[in-house]
Parts: structure tokens; C-alpha cells; sequence
């Protein structure tokens, strides 16, 4: 099949084909695109998708007349456009596939379409309507059961950040009331935690009230850029304090003549100030060539200008982690100690301090292509993304040793108290009893006479 002819056959379309939908027959887009007139949602959206059908059919052509003829010996199919998706040359008798469109709610574009080419160089004819056909029944094979997943994980989010704010709040409320735990690594701690409150907060603002609210983002307010831009700073500054901490550790453990006194201006500057500068321009870059609903689509690259500062903060923690477990396993082997224990602590000191500096981010950087590989994949890092903070909060505060001996020593302190208002209160209880005891005397043991006066002064009248 020509390129000409392709394109014909393209603009050739049949409205009622492209509002079928399809999934497993070559479908070819409508010319008429009149979104403007359109009022109800559904077919508002059905005006983006065939918008979105129209651009890939044009880039579709562009690509087609652009790229080189096909140069290989043998039987070939043409590259061709079947309606949804661009095909290239391909051998015959062979399989090509892609990944599926992003036109429709219900397709999933991890999954693959797949288009075979016969022995004889032509596409694969459908038996039943005997037209060329593509086969895209993988796209929502699995949307069920992708749906509810989403919804788990998306529970799971609301939940672990939730939990992570409960846990870092408490955290944070030991550090601040108990003076004696106040050093410089607790203060880059209490800073970290607090940008750990809140970039939780602002992800469960942002999933609840906009990712989980279809008409928020259909209004498009401001407030949900503003809401957008903060979520992103506050993003930047959660991994410039591991950041900070990466530096605080390296420069205490490798580079131990400053070990004693460091400025930490240096790191509320890197901590809090730098971040605003990538969510700066990334907010006036997103406003002056990618202002979609909210600034809710991650179809663009704009979004490296916030994401490649904190791949940069990774590397560079990843970086001073090596380095850190290479200074103490030579320090465990100056202390001539057993070969294996002193592994066992490199290791556990390595484990500690992945989740401080964000470094499980950097071990697993790709997603699997493989399904259920991918939904493990994507249950491992929304534990150790939405429950982070939990896990900080929980190794660098309630289970740290100095922490744990401050609690216990108040708790003791508070038991002496407790139990000396205790006996306090039981001696003056006792006292109080005694004296009542010696002064209700039982009536019987005095003699009455009416003319005589009794207990406290009072005179008793028989007669009376």
C-alpha cells in the first residue's frame, strides 16, 4: 500500500466506526472535530479523543513521508496507519507491536498492541470482515482488574501518609519538649520531618480534592495550580533534607575535622530556599507552554526541571552512602573485630540509612514491563514512597537509643513523682483519719446530764 493511498484511506472516515470503539478493528478517524459546540461531558470527551486520534494521524503522515524507504530484502508490509497507531515497514512473517494509545479512558498504555504481517507481505485480514486489523483486545484486557488495583494503591497512599503524619508529629513533639536531645543532627532531623508533614499533607490535599474530583479539574480554578506549585516545592524540599542529612553524615563520618561544629544556615538555604527555585520556573513554564487542567498531566517534559534536581540529590546521597559504609567497614577493621559481625554492621548501618537519604528511589528507577511484575513493582514503591515518613519516624526517633534512654528516664522520673504524691496523699488521708478518730468520741462512753456541756461546746436538752 502506497503512502498516498494510506493517507486517502485515512481521511475516508466513518463517524459511527470511531464512536464504536473498538478494541480489535482497524479504525480510522473523523475529519469533523466540532468540540467547540459540544456541552455535554461525555461528548466533550469524546471531542478530546477524537482531537487526540487526529494529531496522531497527522504525525502519523509526517512520520511516513519523513522516513527513509524500506531497504531490506524480502517480502515487507507498508507502513501504514490503521486508524489509532502508526505502523512501520515490517517484515514478513512477522509480528510488530506498541504500546496501546492513550485516547480512551479504559485503554491502558502499558499494555501492547500487536499487528502481524503474513508470509505473502500484507497485513493480517480479519476472517469475519475481511479488512486489515490490529489487535489492541490487550489494551483493556486487564482494565478491571487495573482499576481496582489503583484504588488500592490509592487507599494505600491516603493511609501511609496519614500514618506517617500521626507518627512524625509525635516525633517531632519529643524533640521539641525534651531540651536534652537538642544537637545539630536532631535539628536537621526536626527540619526533615517537618518537610516530611508536610509533603504528606499536600499529597492527601491533592488526591483527595483533585485527583479523586473529576470536576475540580474540569473547572481548572487557580487554586488548584497553587495547590500544584506548593506540592511541588514542598516535594524538592523533602529531598533536599536528605539531602542535608547526607551531607551532615558525610561530613561527620569522612571528613571528621569539621566534625564538631558545622553552620547550618548552609542547609536551610540548601533545605528550604534552593527548592523554590525549579518550582518557580517550572510554575511559569507550565503556564506559558503546558497550562493543562491543574497541571495534572505528567506528558511533558517540563517536569524535569523539579524531578532533575532531586535525581541529582539522590545520586549525590547514593554517592555519600558508599562512601559512608566504605569508611566504617575499614573503621570495623582497625577494631580487629570478627570478619562476618563486622559486615552484619555495615550492612545494618547501610539499611538505616537508605530510607533517610531516599535512596531505595535509585535501586529501583524503572518500572517492569511485565504485569504482575509491575503491580509488585508498583505495591513496593508506594510502601516506601507513602510510608516513609513512618519508616524515618519510626528508626530515627522511637527506636533510637538516646530517644528511648530520655523517655525512659522521664518515665522514671514521673513514676518517683507519681508514687510520692501518692504517699503524700495517703499520709495526709491517714493524719486526717487519725484526728477525726480522737475527736467522734462514741456517745456511750460519756455520762449526759442535762445541765452539763458536751463535745465542741454544744449543750444537749434532753427534754428538748
Amino acid at each position: 500500500m502506497s503512502i498516498n493511498n494510506t493517507w486517502s484511506q485515512c481521511l475516508s472516515i466513518s463517524k459511527d466506526k470511531l464512536k464504536k470503539g473498538s478494541g480489535n478493528s482497524e479504525m480510522e478517524p473523523e475529519a469533523d472535530t466540532t468540540a467547540e459546540t459540544l456541552v455535554s461531558p461525555v461528548e466533550t470527551q469524546k471531542a478530546e479523543e477524537r482531537k487526540k486520534i487526529i494529531d496522531g494521524q497527522y504525525k502519523c503522515f509526517e512520520k511516513m513521508n519523513r522516513d527513509p524507504p524500506y531497504n531490506k530484502s524480502g517480502l515487507y508490509c507498508n507502513r501504514t496507519w490503521d486508524g489509532w497507531l502508526c505502523w512501520d515497514d515490517t517484515p514478513a512473517g512477522t509480528y510488530t507491536s506498541q504500546n496501546c494509545p492513550n485516547y480512551f479512558p479504559d485503554f491502558d498504555p502499558t499494555e501492547k498492541a500487536i499487528k502481524y504481517c503474513d508470509e505473502t507481505g500484507n497485513w493480517f485480514l480479519h476472517p469475519e470482515t475481511n479488512r486489515t486489523w490490529s489487535n489492541y483486545t490487550l489494551c483493556i484486557a486487564y482494565t478491571k482488574d487495573k482499576l481496582k488495583n489503583a484504588y488500592i494503591l490509592y487507599y494505600m497512599a491516603i493511609v501511609g501518609h496519614a500514618l506517617s503524619i500521626a507518627s512524625l508529629l509525635i516525633s517531632l513533639a519529643i524533640f521539641f519538649y525534651f531540651r536534652s536531645l537538642s544537637c545539630q543532627r536532631i535539628t536537621l532531623h526536626k527540619n526533615l520531618f517537618c518537610s516530611y508533614v508536610l509533603n504528606s499533607a499536600f499529597t492527601i490535599i491533592n488526591l483527595t480534592c483533585v485527583v479523586n474530583n473529576p470536576k475540580v479539574v474540569d473547572r481548572n480554578p487557580v487554586g488548584c495550580k497553587v495547590l500544584q506549585f506548593f506540592h511541588m516545592y514542598i516535594l524538592g524540599c523533602n529531598y533536599f533534607w536528605m539531602l542535608c542529612e547526607g551531607i551532615y553524615l558525610h561530613t561527620l563520618i569522612v571528613v571528621a575535622v569539621f566534625a564538631e561544629e558545622q553552620h547550618l544556615h548552609w542547609y536551610y538555604l540548601l533545605g528550604w530556599g534552593f527548592p523554590l527555585v525549579p518550582a518557580s520556573i517550572h510554575a511559569v513554564a507550565r503556564k506559558k507552554y503546558f497550562d493543562d487542567n491543574c497541571w495534572m498531566s505528567v506528558e511533558t517534559h517540563l517536569l524535569y526541571v523539579v524531578h532533575g534536581p532531586i535525581v541529582a540529590a539522590l545520586l549525590v546521597n547514593l554517592f555519600f552512602l558508599l562512601n559512608i559504609v566504605r569508611v566504617l567497614v575499614m573503621k570495623l577493621k582497625d577494631t580487629h573485630r570478627a570478619e562476618s559481625n563486622m559486615y552484619m554492621k555495615a550492612v545494618r548501618a547501610t539499611l538505616i540509612l537508605v530510607p533517610l537519604l531516599g535512596i531505595q528511589f535509585v535501586i529501583f528507577p524503572w518500572r517492569p514491563e511485565n504485569r504482575l511484575a509491575g503491580e509488585v513493582y508498583d505495591y513496593i514503591m508506594h510502601i516506601l514512597l507513602h510510608y516513609q515518613g513512618l519508616l524515618v519516624a519510626t528508626i530515627f526517633c522511637f527506636f533510637n537509643g538516646e530517644v528511648q534512654a530520655t523517655l525512659k528516664r522521664q518515665w522514671m522520673q514521673y513514676k518517683v513523682q507519681w508514687g510520692q504524691r501518692r504517699r503524700e496523699h495517703w499520709s495526709m488521708r491517714s493524719t486526717s483519719y487519725t484526728t477525726t478518730s480522737i475527736t467522734e468520741v462514741p456517745a456511750f462512753m460519756f455520762h449526759y446530764d442535762n445541765n452539763s456541756e458536751h463535745l465542741n461546746g454544744r449543750h444537749v436538752d434532753d427534754s428538748a
